[in-house]
Order: C-alpha cells, then sequence, then structure tokens
C-alpha cells in the first residue's frame, strides 16, 4: 500500500469505490423479464383459456359456497389439529410411559398412511362400524345409538381425515418448539413453586412459541391447498364444486383457472396474516442480526465526536502551614 503524506499525517480520505460491471448478471435478468413477459401475453391472448367464462364463474354463488367449506375446513382442521398435536407432543414429554408410548403409536400410524386412505377411511367408515353407540362397553347395554351413514357426512369425513392427520405432524412441531425453551426457564418456575401444569402455561408454551409459529404458519398454508384432495369423497370444497361445474359446460380449464385463483387469494392473505404474528411472537426478542449490526457499526471518526474544552488551569494549593513544635513535657506532668 502506498503511504501517501494525507496518510502519513493520520487524515482519512474518501472512499472511492467503484461498482463492478456484471455483463452476465443484466443479460441475465433481461431474459428473465423478456421471458414473463412472453408467458404474460401467451396467456392474455390465447383465446383457449375462455377469459369471459373464468371472469363469469369468478363470483358465481356455487363457487362462493365451494370456497366458503375450504376456509371451514382448513380454520376447524389446523384448530383441531393444533390441540390435539399439543396434547400428543406433552404426553411424548412425559415421564410415563404409557403416554409415551400412546403418543408415539398416533403420530407413526397418521405420519405413516396417506391422507388420501385416511379420507377414503373415514368416508366408508361404515362398513367396519355400521352404528356408533354410548353405552356398556364390552358388550354392554347401549343407552344411545346413532347410524354411522348418517354421521360421517362428507364434510365429517373430511373434517376428520384433515384434523387427525394435522395433529400427528404439529405433535412434532409443538414438541420441538417445547425442547428449545431453555431447562433453568422450567427449573426456575419450579423454584418458585409453580406446579407443572402452571409451569407448561405460563413460561414453557409461550416461549416455545417463537419457534412453534413459523412452521404452523406454514402448515396452514398448505392446508388451504391439502382441502383439495376432499374432491374424492365428495366434500363440496372450492375444487369439488369446480369439478361439478366444468362436467356441466365442459370449461374444464377455465374452472381450473377460477379454483386457482382463489386458491391464490387465500395462500396471499394467510401469507400476511402470518408475517404479522410472527412479527407479534417477536416482540422484545432482539434478532441475532440486529446485534451483529449494532457491534459491527463503525466508530464515529474524530471530527465527528464534539470538541472537548480544555480544563480550566488549577489554582495553586495554599502553602501548609508549619506544624507546632511539640514542647518537652516537664518533669511534673510527666508523673
Amino acid at each position: 500500500m502506498e503511504v501517501t503524506p494525507e496518510r502519513a499525517a493520520g487524515v482519512e480520505l474518501p472512499i472511492e469505490a467503484v461498482r463492478p460491471v456484471r455483463p452476465g448478471r443484466w443479460l441475465g435478468a433481461a431474459v428473465a423479464l423478456l421471458f414473463l413477459v412472453w408467458l404474460a401475453y401467451t396467456i392474455i391472448v390465447n383465446e383457449n383459456l375462455h377469459w369471459d367464462v373464468i371472469v363469469a364463474f369468478l363470483a358465481d354463488g356455487r363457487i362462493l359456497g365451494g370456497l366458503w367449506v375450504t376456509i371451514q375446513l382448513t380454520v376447524l382442521s389446523m384448530a383441531i389439529g393444533l390441540a390435539l398435536g399439543v396434547l400428543a407432543a406433552v404426553m411424548q414429554l412425559s415421564d410415563n410411559p404409557v403416554l409415551r408410548g400412546t403418543s408415539a403409536l398416533y403420530t407413526w400410524f397418521f405420519r405413516g398412511t396417506p391422507l388420501l386412505v385416511q379420507l377414503i377411511f373415514w368416508f366408508n367408515i361404515g362398513l367396519v362400524f355400521p352404528t356408533f353407540a354410548v353405552g356398556v362397553p364390552f358388550g354392554g347395554p347401549k343407552l344411545i345409538e346413532w347410524q354411522a351413514n348418517a354421521v360421517i357426512t362428507p364434510f365429517t369425513a373430511a373434517l376428520l381425515g384433515l384434523a387427525i392427520n394435522e395433529g400427528a405432524y404439529m405433535a412434532e412441531i409443538v414438541r420441538a418448539g417445547i425442547r428449545s425453551v431453555d431447562p433453568g426457564q422450567r427449573e426456575a418456575a419450579e423454584s418458585l413453586g409453580m406446579s407443572h401444569r402452571q409451569v407448561l402455561r405460563r413460561v414453557v408454551l409461550p416461549q416455545a412459541m417463537r419457534v412453534i409459529i413459523p412452521p404452523t404458519g406454514n402448515q396452514f398454508i398448505s392446508m388451504l391447498k391439502t382441502t383439495s384432495m376432499v374432491s374424492v369423497i365428495a366434500g363440496a370444497e372450492l375444487l369439488t364444486v369446480a369439478q361439478r361445474i366444468y362436467l356441466g359446460n365442459f370449461e374444464v380449464i377455465a374452472m381450473l383457472v377460477v379454483a386457482s385463483i382463489w386458491y391464490l387469494v387465500l395462500t396471499t392473505i394467510a401469507s400476511v396474516g402470518q408475517h404479522f404474528v410472527e412479527k407479534r411472537f417477536e416482540r422484545g426478542h432482539v434478532r441475532l442480526s440486529s446485534r451483529i449490526r449494532s457491534n459491527l457499526s463503525p466508530l464515529p471518526s474524530k471530527e465527528a465526536l464534539p470538541s472537548e474544552e480544555p480544563l480550566p488551569p488549577k489554582e495553586p494549593l495554599p502553602p501548609k502551614e508549619p506544624l507546632p513544635s511539640k514542647e518537652p513535657r516537664s518533669a511534673e506532668e510527666t508523673m
């Protein structure tokens, strides 16, 4: 490095940084932009998509009815699945081996079987259990009895399949969140005399929510689209309604586009909601990146610092008076 007179004198010189020219990056951006424009033009001018049909069915009453069923299935399935997941996670972290085994069996079975199989099973459960009854178990008398086909409607079967399957996945997410809490927090709460339930409700779960919320939001968005699998049991949700309509007017692609537009709208709303929920649970938590940036912030230059005023000269202290010399004691005082 060349040592200039200014550098030798300790004078800070302005930085003359020049951004390097990267033609490959600009060429790639131009190609991507050209492809997007061409794709949009091809979709817009394609007469086979029948945009007039798409616009006409976007606010159709049957489509909106299917959209409402999709929202209901998503919200209810996630609420029940979250409750099942919290219960299964707490059981899996219990000291009781029976509770741990029951939770592990539930998670293993419903994560190991396809959701499509579960939906078909719940829809046809009347073939295995024709009636549901409340009474004394093991062949005892029955107090109340219902027909399975009357109780398990397509909506009920869809709700059972989605919620129980989601609970198995949420159990793993909640368990990971609980394990992320420092064990010292639990020990400190127990030393204050809190019971296990109070420690879980007031100390562990609130801190675990910061870890649980992001994957839960992802599961919610995934559930919005997973409800389309309910079409195999005619669950009357958005895709099922679109299929019924295009079986009548043969506008297959147009109706699929209508369903896709509504799925994108729901996904966008859920993503925005997830963003604000995450921000709420991150309040008071200083991000690691912020702390790193604050530690790496440059120190202010000497010129930016306020000039220090010279201290007033110290006044000379007055000369100390000499202490009186001690006179020798007389012989009487000594006695």
